[in-house]
């Protein structure tokens, strides 16, 4: 028996999907006593021994955990045709409807939750390395480094990326996405964990479950946004990196002081439990209910969001000329034979291979200027003198002072070119980062300089994020695309884990200078590779100017 909520989707077994969802609530819950108890010693729980109701809230959140997975995942649903001959797209002229907005604003409110996991790494870095007595730019005789933190939350968001791009093709974009959303809530308990070592751990599963989500809501934008709007909305919901940083820096300003670092991860918990009341507003892909045999939700989804289904072709190329590719693709019936490998391995193979390493190479680069520059940022101004609550308020300003960028951006990649506008926001990225790899020591006495360059790594990078999200949910078919969504995120959380390795078996304490240096070369390199391998993800007919093509709907 199944229930079926707004938008005709329906969970495989809801009893279980909520009664483990309550658990999970009441597990993270239990773990709030002894934060609350460590009041008096403004919230440090070092050496604390975990207490009953910790013990029973940890039980409660495997149990939960396991049921929530269970209600998700479609179980005894054969498929009624090959996977491969079911082809889903939203019609490129399609009407942008009341149904498409909702989609925006629950994929936006998905997107900001999920990337305030991983920016609040850099936020509670420095009172974590105060409370466990850690290395740190504050710290630089402790013992074991603050950079494992981030060592095993970017190791655990590589992993979630490659896992939750094979989900999403293999499970459904939606419960990919509600498993991501109740992890969020379990993972909250990093805010209540006593040690080092717990803390670690937490941090690996809170970085699995957040490393996931950005592919697969990508994958999910592709197939419901029309062509002629998607580029730009996905930018734009992809900008939201950019919000997401100003909204923790100011969450840090406003509750670190008064409730220590651990209050930004126990934040997890509401976070995620608003992620899942949106559930009914989150559809499932298409293909994947098609390729099930789930008929009339794929048919009700796909009138509410004008998608349409691709009818496999059976024509020889007597019967009907082939379509010409966009410039830089292969035809669609090579796509198509790319298509049917396993695992990652189509992506590079031809026609794919030139245009993922692009991806890859951009990705890199984008994870060593976000878990480099970005998330020794916080502390590195604290080392130079600004105080906790002003370093996080120059944080949050320079953000907000960069955020028009992310509409700009989006306009050009709508109305312009995804390709060039890739280029020109890196090459721009690659410049502030340059300028501090030279003066950003001496940056900390302008305030004016130092809020316009900062706007540059901080909102410059989430922007070009932004941009490969969409750019490389577009420039794959339907039948790899998580896949595909999935290379992107999952090598750019790679460049993370690369430099915080670097960090951790090194001896040194990363400054501004060295890490914007470390940004800034791998950038320049991209501009270089996107130039060389990359394509438009729409090209003008050379006759008339006719519309533009839309690559990999096949």
């Amino acid at each position: 028996m199944r229930t079926r909520p707004m938008g005709g989707i329906t969970f495989a077994h809801p009893p279980a999907f909520w009664t483990g969802f309550i658990a999970c609530v009441a597990g993270v819950a239990l773990h709030l006593p002894m934060y609350i108890d460590s009041a008096d010693m403004h919230y440090t729980m070092r050496g604390m021994s975990m207490d009953a109701p910790m013990l029973t809230g940890m039980a409660l959140i495997v149990v939960g955990l396991a049921l929530t997975a269970y209600g998700l995942i479609p179980r005894g649903l054969a498929a009624s045709r090959r996977d491969g001959e079911v082809r889903v797209r939203a019609a490129h002229d399609a009407p942008f409807r009341r149904a498409h907005i909702g989609l925006v604003i629950v994929m936006t409110t998905a997107v900001t939750i999920d990337a305030m996991k991983p920016i609040t790494l850099s936020f509670v870095a420095p009172g974590m390395g105060k409370e466990y007595g850690l290395k740190s730019a504050l710290n630089p005789g402790g013992h074991w480094p603050v950079a494992l933190l981030p060592l095993f939350g970017l190791a655990g968001t590589v992993a979630g990326s490659f896992l939750w791009g094979w989900l999403g093709d293999h499970i459904g974009r939606r419960s990919s996405i509600l498993l991501a959303g109740v992890m969020f809530v379990t993972t909250a308990v990093c805010g209540a964990m006593p040690s080092f070592s717990w803390n670690l751990a937490m941090c690996l599963l809170m970085g699995l479950a957040a490393g996931g989500m950005l592919p697969i809501t990508f994958s999910l934008l592709a197939e419901m946004i029309p062509g002629r709007h998607r580029g730009w909305v996905m930018v734009l919901i992809g900008g939201n990196l950019a919000l997401a940083y100003a909204i923790t820096s100011s969450l840090s300003s406003a509750l670190v002081p008064h409730y220590s670092w651990r209050i930004l991860w126990l934040l997890g918990m509401p976070t995620g439990v608003l992620l899942i009341a949106l559930n009914h507003w989150i559809p499932e892909s298409p293909r994947f209910l098609l390729a099930h045999g789930r008929e009339d939700e794929a048919r009700t989804i796909m009138s509410r969001y004008g998608a349409i289904e691709d009818v496999p072709e059976t024509e020889t190329k007597a019967q009907a000329p082939a379509v010409q590719a966009p410039t830089g693709e292969a035809p669609a019936e090579e796509r198509r034979e790319a298509a049917h490998g396993g695992g990652f391995t189509p992506l590079f193979r031809p026609p794919f291979a030139g245009l993922s390493i692009a991806v890859v190479v951009l990705g890199l680069g984008i994870g060593l200027v976000t878990y480099g520059f970005q998330l020794w940022i916080p502390s590195n101004l604290q080392k130079l003198g600004l105080a906790q609550k002003s370093a996080d308020a120059a944080l949050r300003d320079s953000s907000l002072l960069g955020l028009p960028l992310v509409f700009v951006a989006a306009a050009m990649y709508g109305l312009w070119s995804a390709k060039k506008t890739i280029i020109v926001l890196t090459a721009l990225t690659a410049a502030a980062l340059v300028a501090f790899s030279f003066s950003g020591e001496s940056l900390a006495h302008d305030r004016t300089w130092l809020y316009v360059l900062l706007a540059g790594p901080i909102v410059g990078t989430a922007t070009i994020a932004a941009v490969l999200a969409a750019y490389s949910s577009e420039i794959y078919p339907t039948r790899i695309r998580s896949r595909g969504s999935g290379l992107s995120a999952g090598v750019g959380k790679l460049g993370g884990v690369v430099v915080t390795i670097v960090l951790v078996v090194g001896a040194t304490v990363p400054s501004i200078n060295t890490t914007a240096l470390l940004g800034a070369v791998p950038l320049l390199l991209a501009v270089l590779v996107v130039a060389a391998f990359g394509v438009e993800t729409r090209r003008r007919s050379a006759a008339a100017g006719a519309p533009a093509a839309q690559p990999a709907d096949a």
